[in-house]
């Protein structure tokens, strides 16, 4: 992990301060005179050698301190916080309550392998993998918001308690956009374990199927799904960008959106690191995970 975040922390490095140009004209716009420049270039440190500016970016990156926003004044670290309790508010529920359907409903699929209910399933699941995620979004906005008023169309409550009822619509969506692609996913890999020769074997011993599938198709399918899992996992941090939008929901997909259309350099650059971050602390987890399920994976 070490050697990959340096070259993470290296290569964001050279594309924000060697090839994106000037950062310091960018920071005062294309109206300023060269003392302001060379004030602002001053005031963010960029008057110094990059092997300085570089070893600034490594500790701010070791203190979890990236400095203020261009655009907003505020602390990075604070706009990241605020943003990310709305985010998992909208990502964790949705997540993990589409995972232990997804699974279910693929075990039985597997199951009547052949069976009209398998036939459906994967029919209704590439029916819904050919839909844009924007339809559903705008269509169940319209449907369960604007036209029967079940759900708010939009807006958000910082409050615990009042946060909910503008993330019940976004959950659905959320929902039902990871159904297509998980359902497949993990049909995929169960069905896999089901023609293995140990599977032959203890059906053979009389064990019943539903014994088989919970003790051994399941057990032995769980590497590639915690891979599946895993992978996914950091979309609970970054947030979805769309829903975010549409729904008004102040997480960090709308902030990320806001630095982007800024040129907001400091923010994109914590984003980035942060995004690379999340995904080696996950993809961590997952080994650590494989030892777990699986006795014949070691550590070490």
């Amino acid at each position: 992990m070490i050697p990959i975040l340096i070259g993470v922390t290296l290569l964001t490095f050279m594309l924000f301060n060697i090839f994106g140009g000037d950062p310091a004209q960018r920071f005062a716009g294309k109206h300023a005179t060269v003392e302001q420049v060379q004030t602002i270039r001053a005031e963010l440190g960029l008057d110094r050698s990059l092997p300085e500016q570089y070893l600034f970016f490594v500790k701010q990156i070791a203190t979890a301190d990236y400095g203020r926003s261009w655009a907003s004044k505020q602390l990075i670290s604070t706009m990241i916080g605020d943003g990310l309790g709305a985010t998992l508010s909208l990502t964790v529920p949705a997540f993990f309550s589409s995972i232990v359907f997804c699974i279910g409903l693929a075990l039985f699929a597997v199951w009547g392998r052949g069976t009209i209910l398998d036939k459906g399933t994967v029919v209704t699941c590439l029916a819904l993998l050919s839909i844009s995620s924007l339809v559903y979004i705008l269509a169940l906005q319209y449907l369960l918001a604007f036209r029967t008023g079940i759900f708010p169309i939009s807006g958000w409550d910082p409050s615990w308690i009042g946060r909910w009822q503008y993330l019940y619509l976004p959950w659905i969506i959320l929902f039902v956009l990871s159904l297509g692609p998980n359902i497949l996913i993990y049909r995929t890999v169960i069905m896999d374990e089901v023609f293995q020769d140990y599977v032959r074997t203890a059906r053979a011993k009389g064990m019943s199927e539903q014994k088989v599938f919970a003790k051994h198709v399941l057990k032995n399918a769980m590497i590639p799904i915690i891979t599946v899992i895993v992978i996914e996992m950091p979309f609970l941090i970054t947030g979805s960008v769309l829903i975010e939008n549409f729904f008004g929901i102040p997480g960090l997909g709308g902030t990320l959106i806001k630095a982007l259309n800024d040129s907001d350099f400091p923010t994109i650059k914590a984003f980035t690191v942060i995004s690379a971050l999340t995904y080696m602390v996950f993809n961590l987890l997952a080994d650590v995970l494989y030892s777990v399920v699986d006795p014949r994976v070691k550590l070490g």
